[in-house]
């Protein structure tokens, strides 16, 4: 099926996709260090063999491989047991585009391999929304950031946090986000660069926390009074 949404060179994307029939496809840490490094080395125009690029190096070797012809800038990630989210732009034209298909055909074949395993991994192409406002492109921001905390609190965006204090911990140390990068101010897979300056502005850890979830819930207050879906 053609995709309807046109992917412009320096527009803002909201990028998504979950297993197929809701499965895990994030089931040890490797798995989620594996589609990690993905989002770093596959991100250029080259056509890498992902078997040679990987021989004969470990991991850390893997992230101070420089990317010097990126195709995408990424602003955000959070990598779910079953699903994943990405804050995507545009860096060439096509790029978007091709820069999934590499992503989720690598992961695939990996994890397939991996589990002997046949078929699509993933529920069909990837889902896109295209963040055509600030307070969009701040929500989803802070929403992909925030993912993980249902892990934790399932219940804490209809009823708020049990504990703001120790939600606030597990969000700011979950591994397998964006987060620790822009917490250390260490851009190795995001490049906030590409992205408007409020991006950057997060300095504490209390504060990074607390505006983050200001702006998730004040655009939610404001879409649920103007009766908009969320």
């Amino acid at each position: 099926m053609e995709r309807k949404i046109s992917f412009v060179e320096g527009e803002f994307y909201h990028i998504y996709n979950r297993g197929v029939d809701k499965r895990i496809i994030f089931s040890n840490k490797h798995d989620y260090d594996r589609f990690t490094l993905l989002l770093h080395v596959l991100n250029t125009s080259e056509n890498l063999k992902i078997r040679d690029l990987l021989r004969g190096k470990n991991f850390n070797e893997l992230f101070k491989i420089k990317r010097d012809d990126p195709i995408v800038a990424i602003g955000a990630y959070c990598l779910m047991p079953n699903h994943f989210h990405l804050l995507l732009t545009p860096l060439v034209e096509g790029g978007l585009s091709k820069f999934m298909l590499k992503l989720e055909t690598a992961y695939s074949m990996y994890f397939n391999i991996k589990n002997k395993r046949n078929g699509a991994l993933f529920q069909g192409a990837f889902k896109s929304q295209y963040l055509d406002t600030d307070e969009y492109l701040k929500y989803i921001y802070s929403y992909i950031h925030l993912n993980p905390a249902k892990l934790k609190d399932k219940n804490w965006r209809k009823y708020g946090p049990k504990n703001f204090d120790s939600l606030r911990e597990f969000i700011l140390n979950y591994e397998y986000s964006s987060v620790g990068e822009y917490k250390k101010n260490s851009a190795i897979v995001t490049a906030p660069s590409n992205f408007p300056e409020y991006i950057k502005e997060y300095k504490t850890e209390k504060e990074y926390l607390k505006t983050m979830v200001d702006d998730w819930l004040n655009y939610e207050t404001e879409e649920i009074t103007q009766g908009n879906p969320v």
